[in-house]
């Protein structure tokens, strides 16, 4: 099936969880991550039970810190 992730096309097999995504895409300090699925927020929780479906858009996020 086919995703987006970071905006890039890409082949995956059925059944690919968030989880396993984090690791195939190698995701630096996948403790931090915050992960959207079409706009929608993933809880790190549900990382293990969210299956990806055709189609689906990706992305991976980092909320950073500091200012005034």
């Amino acid at each position: 099936m086919k995703i987006t992730v970071a905006g890039t096309k890409k082949e995956v097999h059925d059944g690919l969880t968030v989880a396993q995504l984090v690791v195939d895409e190698n995701v630096e300090m996948p403790q931090y991550v915050t992960v959207t699925v079409n706009d929608d927020f993933v809880e790190h929780g549900d990382f293990e039970s969210t299956v990806l479906k055709e189609g689906d858009r990706v992305e991976f996020l980092y909320f950073m810190g500091g200012g005034q």
